[in-house]
This record gives structure tokens, sequence and C-alpha cells, in this order.
């Protein structure tokens, strides 16, 4: 059954957290990098002449993105509809691929050291801390702001975008769609090196993120001051640059009472941000209600997950008792 599967998966995310060695994510990521240096026409690894291949920067973002996403879905979607599969090892594997795939815990682990770090007065501690989980510049963040925009993006990102695919396609589905997020975390920056190359990455993830993406806004919405969080969701989202993050960021925002965004540094280079959110600026104390809201959207999740499967099967499922 899907739902034991999620349900097993992150049971064992959260007994025992993220490896500390080699973490499949991490090899894949060292491996996105490799290839990138020597297929992006902008990399100083680039093998070919960039005069000859520097219109082609989208194309060879699209082989990069099928070389690295494709290969061990497929292989573990072949496995897993094998019916010389077991049944009770492909109910095994899949849940622990589910399990390396969501970041549950992680991102408890990841926020925890911030908020503490807050609450001793140790803004320089907190700032090391938050640089962990942000592409921002360390010296000019907002500490608040960046760590719940995180909290509630990876809650979308690493939690629900997974468990929506593993629900769809398996953990064939969860392993795709986290590559296909990790290299857009990488990759999808409109720099001069990765404007043209990491289109391929950027415009996947956002396709694959719409439905989860909204799902999860609505969850967030369900989950606190619903009336305030649907209101930021549709007049604010559409501000943001991200399609996606645009309404699980304003959702989670305007749900918690809060304002985020705003002027923020990328790579030496400020972006002024739209304001999201009705309310006024986050504290340390709402970077642990913005945890435990994703939280308990996860608790949400699981029970209409495990719902909607008892349904189909008692009384949609043909030859099932009515």
């Amino acid at each position: 059954m899907i739902s034991s599967g999620i349900i097993l998966g992150v049971a064992i995310d959260w007994l025992v957290g993220e490896p500390k060695r080699w973490h499949p994510l991490v090899g894949f990521g060292r491996l996105a990098n490799s290839i990138e240096e020597r297929v992006n026409v902008c990399s100083p690894g680039f093998l070919f002449a960039p005069t000859v291949w520097t219109r082609h920067g989208k194309l060879c973002g699209v082989v990069a993105v099928m070389l690295l996403c494709l290969p061990l879905p497929l292989v573990l979607y072949s496995l897993f509809s094998s019916s010389d599969s077991s049944a009770v090892v492909v109910y095994l594997l899949n849940a622990f691929v589910l399990y390396l795939a969501i970041g549950h815990r992680s991102l408890w682990d990841h926020i925890r050291p911030i908020t503490e770090a807050l609450f001793r007065q140790d803004d320089e501690s907190a700032r090391h801390h938050t640089a962990m989980i942000v592409s921002r510049d360390p010296d000019a963040l907002n500490i608040e702001v960046s760590a719940i925009e995180s909290v509630l993006e990876n809650g979308s990102d690493a939690i629900f975008g997974a468990i929506f695919w593993f629900a769809i396609a398996g953990g064939a589905g969860a392993v795709f769609y986290r590559f296909v997020n990790t290299l857009d975390a990488m990759w999808g920056y409109r720099t001069a090196r990765y404007h043209q190359f990491g289109w391929a990455a950027a415009r996947l993830d956002d396709a694959l993120n719409y439905i989860p993406a909204r799902l999860t806004a609505l969850t967030y919405a369900l989950l606190s001051d619903c009336a305030n969080a649907l209101r930021c969701w549709k007049e604010q989202a559409s501000a943001h640059a991200s399609p996606n993050g645009g309404p699980v960021i304003a959702a989670g925002a305007g749900g918690l009472g809060i304002l985020l965004g705003g002027p923020t540094r990328y790579h030496g280079i400020w972006h002024d941000k739209p304001v999201l959110g009705r309310g006024r600026p986050p504290t340390a104390v709402d970077i642990q209600r913005a945890m435990r809201l994703v939280s308990h959207s996860l608790m949400l999740w699981m029970g209409l997950i495990i719902s909607a499967e008892i349904i189909w099967f008692f009384f949609i499922n043909d030859g099932s008792v009515k």
C-alpha cells in the first residue's frame, strides 16, 4: 500500500535522520558539478569551443538533466514493476527510497541551532547556521526572514513534493523529482554561467512542483489563519519570482501573521524581493511556529493519504468490500 510505504519512509526519516556520510543526494550533487563543468558552455572546464556552442547553452542543459535524472529512476521503475520482484522487497525498497528523498528531520536539525542561537542572542552563530541552508550572502541576510522562507519552501520541496510524486509513481517518481529539484537548486540562477544552462532544470522543476506547491500552500492555509493566508496567496503570490515559491511563502506568511521578503543580496547583487504576508516582522519564535506548521501539515497529508487509500480499497476498487 502507498500509504504504509509513506508512513514507513517518514518514520525512518524522523527516527534516523539524514545519513551523516554517503548521502545519495550529496553524491548526486558532486556528479552534477562534474558534468556541468564539462557540458556547460559558460563553465571553465567546458570541453568544446565556446564560440561554437554558446548559443546551444539550453540544449546542453537539457542533455545534462537527461543524463543525470533519467537513468536511476528508470532502473528503479523497472525493478519495482517487475513481476519477478518480491512484493515485500519492493515495499521496503520504496519506503527506503522515500526516506532518502525527504528531509523533515534534517529540516528540524538545521533550524534548531538557529533558534537556539537567537534565544541566546548570539547573532553571529545564528547567521552562520542560517547561511548553511540559504544561498544568500551571510553578512547581509535577515536571519528570521531567511530561516522562515527556507522552512516554508523546503517544506514544499523536500517533503511534500517528494511525497506527492511518491504517491504518483512510487520510489522512482520521488527520486526523479528530488534529482530535478536538486539541479534547480544548483543551476537555477540567472547568472552568466547558469542563465541558459540551468533553464531546463528550472523549468522542469517548476512543472513538477506546480501541483505540490499549491497543495502545500492550501495545507499551510488550512492549519493557520486561513482567511489571511488565502488572501495573501491570491493578492501577493504573483509578485514573487518563483511561480511555485510565491504561493507557498505568501500563504505561509499570511497564515502565520508575519512579513517576509524585502531586500536580499545574492552573490553580491541586491534583489528587491516583494514583501509577502501581513502582520509584523518575524522573530525567533516565529521560526519555531513555521516548523510546527510544516510538521502539522505533514501529519495532515499522511492522514488524508491513508483515508483516501482506505476509501479506494473498500468502496471503489473492484472486488473490494462495498
